[in-house]
């Protein structure tokens, strides 16, 4: 999953980054800008730009359209209203690391969003089930009934 563009060189153009098996995206449709990290860090902080921008166009992506659909149906705040997932790492000291982190997160948003979940098969309620349900029910109404006091037996 590392990505071989140094300095905001684009990466070559048959580059491919594999989210899952059967789903692959072009790295030249996933745009990644360096910036200044935030936060303590020394002087260094101050004229380094080691965080990284990572931008990623569902709409105009070559993803299914399927696919596009359900990301696009996600209620993330990384996803913005015009269909741009937007993340921004800024864990690590290199450029390098925080680039692959930010990769690593947008596979991992991608393989949570497009996970399609089962259909549920309803299935019957065994017969022993339902006697033993009913079974308790009577047993508990038994109790219940020893334990009323009627009219007039105080």
């Amino acid at each position: 999953m590392s990505v071989d563009e140094i300095d905001g060189a684009q990466p070559a153009p048959d580059a491919m980054l594999q989210v899952m098996p059967g789903v692959s995206i072009p790295l030249c449709e996933i745009a990644m800008d360096a910036v200044r990290s935030q936060g303590a860090g020394g002087q260094n902080v101050n004229k380094t730009a080691t965080a990284i921008h990572l931008r990623f166009d569902v709409r105009a992506s070559s993803l299914s359209e399927s696919c596009k659909a359900r990301l696009l149906a996600q209620r993330d705040q990384r996803l913005s209203r015009e269909g741009v997932i937007v993340i921004k790492a800024q864990q690590h000291r290199s450029q390098e690391m925080n680039r692959d982190a930010a990769l690593k997160r947008l596979c991992e948003f991608l393989v949570k969003a497009l996970h399609v979940p089962r259909t549920r098969r309803p299935t019957r309620i065994p017969r022993s089930v339902q006697k033993r349900r009913v079974d308790d029910k009577t047993r508990r109404g038994r109790t219940k009934a020893l334990r009323r006091t009627g009219p007039g037996q105080d």
